[in-house]
């Protein structure tokens, strides 16, 4: 299975296969059905929310404004959280409860028999346990008062409340939301961004293909000179506390992107000990390398107004309703709105009265495989020259329609033991530990200038995210967060793309400790951590953070198109004096010029010419000739090499690969086809020359053969479902064309349903506009179902103001709830 199509192999089709291939056409239709399952299916048509809740935290309003948003006001910071759970479920909590059931593993409880191993891969993995060991780190501080105050909110609404649709339909009642509930939201986020086995997985490669072809196809620096932090970016840093680093660590350990190049580990040894049934197992739950987002920060030198300005659009699963949910918070203490995932109460990417910040996916390495020396029995490990038994707790996996599952988690001192076919894998993952990036997130909606925000910062744990921010003092800021471990093998740091002998201690992590509280003593210190300080112009798209890091951060980079282009529009722009606005802004969001045209068409275009080609290769020679290279729903150069593009990369490996029985999960990135040498061993065969011409012979074919005639007749909205995918696909948003490829800043990848989940341009002090793909409420009886659809397909955001007019809607009252 491709890694970027887990969450929808999760949400869609297992979920759609447990309600039985239902082909129902609308609402009415669909409650007829089953309304005899539940008897409350006509009540989902009828929710509303009340005038008036009693809160055991104190008065506070609630207002909705004209696309959804709800404005909670208070006095008192625990009666303002209480409402916000209470809207929050109202609004999303068939959402809470089905990514809560996905981390427990729980899902086959309402399932059945289709998501039993999705299942064991959460159990065995205990993210439960790291939330509970997050929360009995923050329960105590003021973050937690209103964590606590938040589940209440949720659990009124749900004790008063009519359930939405999809419980009546599924025939279940959600269970009591808990703090730890919460905090599992903290870990689903932080796993959906750096889960990965990549060293797994390239070892697999090798072990099949061999290093020569394993080097080429994943190397650990793409050639490219558009780092994130590149030489013209010129900004302050911090100093270290005491001017020494956590380790002994001189520079000369580690190449530009963290490699130790010793050169000693091939592959074939990790693939012996882990297997392709693991490894294969474990590709599905990973987070899929390059998945990102774009991020970048102006200064007021280079806008017309003299402030700066922050554009920010995250690439991730696009789903019925959104993956985000929009919310203000008003309170003697914050001021803030912005984007947050249900479930987490405070608002993750946005703005308050002082300033503006945005995450964007690092693509660090934050775990850790370890392979150990097992007895005959394989019932203990060797580890530090004495056996060990593993530590085990029995877990009940309920599965519907069938007998329940017992399963056995084991632990080793590094973390969770994963199994398949008679391998068996420890993995150390930053989450697994207590971790404050809810301290952190709390503190940045109440952060008054960058000084405060940068002290919460050193407490964001989890995930490692390129942090930008702007105020409104002008102040500019960006940030590597997120613990990152320091390796060490006989006392040298090392790279962590690689299998660990875990029984000897190899690359273990000084200060970690599995489901407890870390003190992260061997980790990269903060002011160690890639940051700019003040920087003038700055651009986050997942590409490399460093030419020369000081220490090893990762590989896991995406191509660098995005980069590129985003870096392009903005220097252009600086260049010619040209002072940005907003509109600017979400122009560039906007922008659809994709780089692998530029790379790949003139060669293209000459393998063609040098062909003498039939009247149609030559047609579509002349209109690739033409194009802009934007792509664009109404272009036919961009269908044209849209689909040229796919075969070309599939007809370069797919020979050796389907011969060593690895599917397209493993195929390598853009950037690396495009850069491939025509004398590489994938092209001994067919040459590069030739696998163009077919690719594009193949491309037209498929073309004719759909009747496709723009590229927004295959770039499309298909791919954006409810949970419930085609088996009531009333739910769905209406299918549109859609701009955007895999490779340009407007991102969207129509195979696998990731793209924009959010876009905002914020000046701080001033303007500020967003949009979801889709709409706030995930009622489908709310007029706030997908009134943004449409409005997010031509990015033509909507204000995002930090007052509204709108009137009373509920009154949270003194009382108990």
């Amino acid at each position: 299975m491709p890694a970027d199509t887990t969450r929808r192999g999760l949400l869609a089709g297992t979920l759609a296969a447990g309600i039985g291939g239902l082909t129902l056409t609308g609402a009415r239709e669909l409650l007829s059905q089953f309304a005899p399952l539940s008897g409350q299916a006509w009540n989902a048509a009828d929710r509303s929310l009340p005038e008036s809740v009693e809160s055991p935290y104190g008065e506070a309003s609630l207002r909705v404004d004209d696309h959804g948003v709800p404005h909670v006001e208070a006095d008192d910071e625990p009666a303002a959280y209480f409402a916000v759970g209470y809207v929050q479920a109202y609004d999303r909590l068939f959402q809470l409860d089905l990514q809560r059931r996905v981390m427990r593993g729980q899902l086959s409880e309402i399932v059945g028999e289709a998501t039993v191993e999705d299942d064991e891969f959460h159990v065995r993995m205990d993210f439960a346990g790291a939330a509970e060991a997050t929360w009995e780190s923050i329960a105590e501080t003021p973050a937690g008062e209103l964590v606590e105050a938040y589940a209440d909110g949720v659990n009124a609404m749900i004790a008063d409340g009519q359930l939405p649709l999809e419980f009546e339909l599924l025939g279940y009642e959600p269970r009591e939301w808990t703090p730890v509930d919460s905090m599992l939201m903290e870990k689903q986020i932080s796993w959906d961004l750096t889960g990965n086995f990549g060293e797994l997985r390239r070892a697999l490669v090798a072990d099949r293909l061999g290093e020569t072809v394993t080097d080429e196809l994943f190397p650990e620096r793409m050639d490219h000179d558009v780092p994130i932090l590149r030489d013209a970016v010129d900004a302050d840093r911090l100093e270290a506390d005491d001017g020494d680093s956590a380790t002994d660590h001189d520079g000369d350990g580690a190449d530009e992107d963290g490699s130790d190049g010793d050169g000693d580990d091939d592959g074939s040894e990790t693939a012996g000990a882990v297997g392709d049934g693991l490894t294969n197992w474990l590709s599905r739950y990973e987070s899929p390398t390059g998945v990102g987002s774009n991020s970048w920060v102006v200064s007021g030198m280079h806008t017309e107004s003299g402030r700066p300005i922050v554009a920010y659009d995250p690439h991730l699963t696009l789903m019925t309703p959104p993956l985000w949910y929009e919310q203000r918070v008003e309170t003697p203490e914050r001021s803030v709105r912005g984007a947050t995932f249900p479930g987490v109460p405070f608002v993750i990417a946005g703005a308050n009265d002082s300033g503006t910040w945005s995450f964007t996916n690092v693509g660090a390495d934050v775990l850790d495989c370890y392979r150990y020396d097992l007895d005959e029995a394989g019932e203990r490990y060797l580890y530090d020259d004495e056996w060990r038994e593993f530590d085990r707790e029995e877990r009940e996996l309920a599965v519907a329609g069938s007998e329940n599952w017992t399963i056995t988690i084991r632990k080793t001192v590094h973390g969770p033991v994963l199994e398949r076919e008679e391998r068996t894998v420890g993995i150390a993952w930053t989450g697994h530990t207590a971790t404050r990036t809810t301290e952190a997130i709390d503190e940045f909606g109440r952060s008054d200038g960058l000084e405060e925000l940068l002290e919460s910062t050193r407490k964001f744990d989890l995930p490692t995210q390129n942090l930008v921010y702007a105020d409104v003092d002008g102040r500019t800021l960006y940030y590597a967060t997120g613990q990152l471990p320091i390796r060490t093998i006989d006392g040298e740091e090392v790279a962590g793309n690689r299998l660990f002998d875990g029984s000897v201690g190899e690359g273990e992590w000084e200060g970690f400790t599995p489901f407890g509280e870390s003190s992260w003593d061997g980790f990269v210190p903060f002011e160690e951590k890639p940051h700019a300080i003040d920087p003038d112009v700055l651009a986050t798209a997942n590409q490399r953070v460093v030419d020369d890091p000081e220490h090893y951060i990762g590989v896991a980079y995406a191509s660098p198109y995005r980069g590129a282009r985003i870096y392009d529009r903005l220097d252009e722009a600086v260049e010619n004096g040209e002072g940005t606005d907003l509109e600017f802004h979400r122009d560039l969001q906007s922008d659809t010029r994709d780089g692998r045209a530029d790379q790949l068409l003139p060669e293209l275009l000459e393998v063609v010419e040098d062909r003498d080609p039939a009247d149609r290769l030559a047609d579509a020679a002349a209109t690739l000739e033409d194009w802009n290279r934007r792509m664009d729903r109404g272009e036919e150069g961009a269908l044209l090499f849209a689909r040229w593009m796919d075969y070309f990369r599939r007809l370069t490996v797919e020979p050796q690969f389907e011969e060593a029985d690895l599917d397209d999960s493993y195929y390598p990135n853009d950037w690396v086809v495009a850069t491939l040498s025509a004398d590489s061993d994938l092209y001994a065969g067919r040459s590069r020359e030739e696998t163009m011409f077919e690719a594009l012979d193949a491309a037209l074919d498929e073309i004719d053969d759909e009747g496709w005639e723009r590229y927004g007749d295959w770039n499309t909205t298909r791919a954006i479902e409810h949970p419930f995918g085609v088996e009531a696909a009333f739910l769905n948003y209406d299918e549109r064309p859609l701009d955007g490829s895999r490779a340009t800043v407007d991102n969207y990848r129509v195979g696998s349903a990731v793209g924009s989940s959010w876009r905002m341009v914020v000046e701080p002090g001033g303007e500020a506009t967003a949009i979801l793909p889709g709409g706030n409420s995930g009622d489908y009886f709310s007029a706030h179902y997908g009134d943004q659809f449409e409005r997010w397909i031509d990015n033509d955001q909507k204000p995002m103001a930090l007052t509204t007019e709108a009137d009373v809607t509920v009154s949270f009252t003194e009382g108990s709830s």
